[in-house]
């Protein structure tokens, strides 16, 4: 059973930084790869950034590339995110999650709240 925890969110204004981080316990973090989602208020959750079991393999969405850089350390159990440049747009509830094979679990955190004031 696969339990994950999000830290890390808060409020900041437009142009500031956060690092965001993910906490797992249970078996199969360092074997599958991970990522993060977002859910603003209203509306759907969204993908955001991911990355291969041993890290070597980074994919994200169009409207955080460049700004944001998802990171793991397979030794502590921890997946990363780091935003930079921070838009109002990217308020939302932060989650992580695990992919199994081509399968993100259907299981999710408590997530992380980012606010960004303009």
């Amino acid at each position: 059973q696969v339990q994950l925890v999000e830290s890390g969110g808060g409020l900041v204004q437009a142009g500031g930084s956060l690092r965001l981080s993910c906490a797992a316990s249970g078996s199969g973090f360092s074997f599958n790869a991970m990522g993060w989602f977002r859910q603003a208020p209203g509306k759907q959750r969204e993908f955001v950034a991911s990355l291969t079991s041993g890290g070597g393999s980074t994919n994200y969405a169009d409207s955080v590339k460049g700004r944001f850089t998802i990171s793991r350390d397979n030794a502590k159990n921890t997946l990363n995110l780091r935003m930079n440049s921070l838009k109002p747009e990217d308020t939302a509830v932060y989650y992580c999650n695990m992919r199994r094979g081509s399968e993100w679990l259907n299981y999710w955190g408590q997530g992380t709240q980012v606010t960004v004031s303009s």
